[in-house]
C-alpha cells in the first residue's frame, strides 16, 4: 500500500514539479488482476484501483489489513463507494451480487466483510474505482445506476463550464456516515470545472479524471488561493486535495471526473469561495 502523509501548505509552496506529483498525484491505478491501494493521511481516505481480468479479486488482495488498518477486515470500521469506469462487471458483497455497468455506482456499508470484484469480459475488463472513508455507523449497501443519479445541470458555454453534476453517494440520494461521491461530465466545448474555485476546511476531496481523448490532458489546480500550483494529469489518474487547497481543473478537451469527499460534515454550502481576481 502506498502511504501519503499530510502535507503542510507552507512546505508545498516550495515543492518542485516532481515533489508535487509524488505527494498528490495517483498514477497506475489499474493493473491486470491487481488491487492497487493508496492510503492518504488526509482524513484517512483510501483509494483503490481494481482491475479483474482473469481472476475474481477480493478487496484485500495484496493488502495486509491488520498492518495497514489494525482491523480484522477492510470495512470493519470503514465505508466505501465504487464506480465502474470500464467494461461490464459485478461486485459481490457478502453473497449479494450487483451488476455494474459503465458509470454505475455502489455504496458499500461499514461491516461488509466479503467483497469481490469480477469482469464479464476479459477483453474489456471492468475498472473499479473505489474510495473509502472511516465510518462510525452502519448504513445500507446501495446500488445506484447512472440513470438514478441526482442530476444537476450547471455552468454555461459562455464560461466554458457547461456540465452535469451526477450526485450518487450524497445526502440527497442515500444515507452514509461521512463519504460523499459523484460524477461530473463536461459538455463538448467546455473545459473548466469547479471554477470559481473554493476551499472547504472541514472536508478533503479526491478527483479522478477520465473520458478525454488520447494526447489530451487535464491540468488540476491546487494549493492555497494565493499560492496556486498545477498538475498535468492523464486518463484514469487521481489527485488528492487537502482541505486547505483549491481543487479545480481545465482540460485541453471536455472530460468526466469523479469527486469523493470525506471529513467533518456533509454540508455542501460551507465552501470558502475565492474571487477569481484574488487568485495568485
Amino acid at each position: 500500500m502506498d502511504i501519503r502523509y499530510s502535507a503542510n501548505p507552507n512546505d508545498v509552496k516550495k515543492y518542485n514539479t516532481e515533489e508535487l506529483r509524488k505527494e498528490f498525484l495517483i498514477q497506475g491505478l489499474y493493473k491486470e488482476d491487481q488491487v492497487v491501494s493508496v492510503y492518504s493521511h488526509v482524513d484517512r481516505m483510501v483509494v483503490l484501483g481494481i482491475c479483474p481480468v482473469h481472476e475474481q479479486l477480493p478487496i484485500t488482495k495484496g493488502i495486509d489489513v491488520w498492518k495497514e488498518f489494525g482491523t480484522s477486515y477492510f470495512l470493519e470500521r470503514r465505508e466505501a463507494g465504487v464506480f465502474n469506469i470500464g467494461g461490464k462487471g459485478k461486485i459481490i458483497v457478502d453473497g449479494t451480487e450487483y451488476v455494474m455497468n459503465y458509470k454505475d455506482c455502489l455504496y458499500i456499508s461499514k461491516e461488509s466483510m466479503d467483497v469481490k470484484f469480477i469482469s464479464d469480459d476479459s477483453d474489456n475488463p471492468a475498472r473499479f474505482y473505489l474510495v473509502s472513508a472511516p465510518a462510525h455507523k452502519v448504513c445500507k449497501t446501495t446500488y445506484i445506476p447512472i440513470e438514478k443519479a441526482n442530476k444537476r445541470p450547471m455552468g454555461d458555454v459562455k464560461t466554458s463550464n457547461k456540465r452535469t453534476i451526477n450526485q450518487f453517494i450524497h445526502p440527497d440520494v442515500i444515507e452514509t456516515c461521512q463519504l460523499s461521491m459523484g460524477m461530473t461530465s463536461l459538455e463538448e466545448g467546455s473545459v473548466w470545472n469547479s471554477m470559481p474555485a473554493h476551499t472547504h476546511e472541514r472536508r478533503m476531496e479526491i478527483y479522478t479524471y477520465f473520458e478525454f481523448p488520447e494526447n489530451n490532458s487535464v491540468f488540476q489546480f491546487m494549493g492555497q488561493p494565493t499560492e496556486t500550483r498545477h498538475l498535468a494529469m492523464q486518463n484514469y489518474e487521481a489527485v488528492i486535495s487537502p482541505s486547505w487547497s483549491i481543487h479545480c481543473g481545465c482540460g485541453t478537451s471536455n472530460y468526466t471526473f469523479i469527486w469523493a469527499m470525506g471529513g467533518e460534515n456533509q454540508v455542501f454550502d460551507d465552501m470558502d469561495n475565492i474571487n477569481i481576481p484574488d487568485m495568485r
